[in-house]
């Protein structure tokens, strides 16, 4: 072999070498880089069949899951953090009558704030039904206390007026414990309502509240809007594991509630809602608070034109 032959051989061999050298890292840095989070995420059941002693353990995932793919807890939990985590907790009703949130997806949202480093998790609504009835017939307060938050009866005398500076509600009476925590989850249960069609994450809002409540349904959309705009929620969850179909928002028929095996999890509150409008048969347009709050700029009906990720958990 000429000198000239060699050194080519040589050459070519090692530029050989480096590159298997460098194959592997390559391969892995392209494997794990970072994928961008989704600002919206479904999340539905693709396992075998889960019967009923099995759907607390399945909604649990399904809300893991759902915040794990918008980037997940620690995106919105801060180390020394209060969180505050908002159920519907409204009606003295059993978690298989779907007219509450399913305790095990409000148990491992606290769950997964402690473990982002949040302080202290807080879990309280200001109830339609007797508060202390309401809380351990939805199963919520020993799931919450179980996964270690503090469970808070919502004490009538606390509330105090805020200026919200709405465009019906100029001010009303909030609960300050609620409005002082670093972060406030939205955990709404995706049901039928007699006058709106649908109560889902906007409508759960109503539960930081107090006074005459019944007094915004004069003006529904509009006091939901400027509630809304006032809180700039930024995380909302939709249990849609079991839903109401009728009769609500207090139900109490079991023929009303479908297993649909779905949540749902968004930082933008319009698209949760227009989403869970359509997991109750409606028209996103056809709920009044969607229409009104999607106009006034507070989030986009089209919920797939968002960082959109829908994914099946088995």
């Amino acid at each position: 072999m000429s000198d000239r032959t060699r050194r080519e051989f040589l050459k070519d061999a090692a530029m050989a070498a480096g590159a298997m050298a460098l194959a592997p890292y390559a391969t892995w840095a392209e494997e794990t880089e970072p994928v961008a989070a989704a600002e919206m995420c479904v999340a539905r059941w693709g396992g075998e069949a889960v019967g009923e002693d099995g759907v607390d353990r399945m909604a649990a995932r399904l809300a893991e899951r759902a915040v794990a793919e918008i980037g997940g807890m620690k995106r919105f939990v801060s180390r020394g953090d209060v969180v505050w985590i908002k159920p519907n907790i409204g009606w003295n009703r059993a978690p298989e009558l779907a007219a509450t949130t399913n305790p095990e997806i409000v148990a491992a949202l606290v769950r997964l704030a402690l473990e982002a480093g949040a302080r202290k998790v807080k879990v309280g609504d200001n109830t339609c039904h007797d508060a202390r009835q309401s809380y351990r017939s939805s199963r919520i307060e020993e799931a919450a206390k179980t996964a270690g938050a503090e469970v808070v009866l919502l004490d009538e005398s606390r509330f105090r007026d805020v200026h919200i500076g709405g465009s019906v509600l100029d001010s009303w009476a909030l609960y300050p414990e609620i409005l002082e925590a670093d972060l406030v989850i939205n955990v709404p249960i995706a049901k039928h309502h007699g006058l709106s069609r649908a109560t889902l994450a906007m409508k759960n809002l109503m539960g930081i509240a107090g006074g005459n409540r019944g007094a915004w349904h004069q003006d529904l959309s509009a006091c939901l809007t400027d509630v809304t705009a006032f809180l700039k929620p930024r995380l909302s969850i939709l249990d849609g594991v079991r839903v109401l179909t009728g009769h609500g928002p207090q139900g109490g028929n079991p023929s009303d509630v479908k297993r649909l095996d779905t949540v749902a999890a968004s930082t933008d509150i319009v698209a949760l809602d227009a989403f869970g409008a359509e997991l109750l048969g409606h028209e996103p347009l056809q709920i009044g608070v969607v229409k009104a709050a999607a106009a006034a700029g507070l989030g986009r009906i089209d919920y797939r034109a968002l960082p959109f990720r829908e994914v099946a958990v088995s």
